[in-house]
């Protein structure tokens, strides 16, 4: 089996291959079955990143989930400790540009957002295997944010990022789901 690191490497130059018309189709059928998703269709706060380049775009989720009066968290990370804290974000401008391009929400213009309070939680990734195991950035921000998440959790991937398996850790902890532009895939 590949390392982590070669499935990193592999899977990132997949994504550059995408073109930006395939790229929007795409993301379209993804948040479309977002949508139906029984805990999203529950949710009163959703949890997710403000996705980068190659990701699937949540900016449209997010305005979504606005338009519904939904809440919407996003993270800020603590490079340092590899902590993250989400903040409710209400508007666009409470977002400021960090290290790597990420964009996250300034504490000073929002109100923290506790744990317990995202309902679901939108959980990124780069290679997610069929029992909800994934591949993330290599920051480990996400695995320790979910050893105590105690709410549902879903990843949002490309149909090309499910593989059959994934190296795994001691410390890892799989998505409840995956929607891809072709499934809902339970996973537990």
């Amino acid at each position: 089996m590949q390392s982590k690191h070669e499935w990193r490497t592999n899977m990132k130059a997949r994504l550059n291959e995408i073109t930006p018309n395939e790229k929007e189709k795409l993301d379209n059928e993804i948040k479309e079955q977002l949508f139906t998703y029984k805990h999203y269709l529950r949710s009163e706060t959703i949890g997710l990143t403000i996705a980068m380049k190659n990701e699937v775009n949540t900016k449209s989720i997010i305005e979504a989930a606005w338009s519904e009066g939904k809440k919407v968290a996003v993270p800020k990370c603590d490079p340092k400790s590899k902590q993250m804290t989400f903040y409710y974000l209400t508007e666009w401008n409470q977002l400021e540009t960090v290290y790597f391009g990420l964009k996250e929400p300034k504490p000073e213009e929002t109100i923290i957002c506790h744990t317990h309070e995202i309902d679901l939680l939108v959980v990124p990734g780069l290679i997610f295997d069929q029992k909800g195991y994934r591949i993330g950035f290599g920051g480990g921000f996400y695995d320790r944010f979910l050893q105590n998440y105690p709410n549902a959790t879903v990843s949002l991937a490309y149909e090309f990022q499910l593989v059959d398996s994934v190296p795994v850790e001691s410390f890892d902890i799989p998505v409840q789901a995956i929607i891809t532009n072709e499934q809902l895939l339970s996973v537990r």
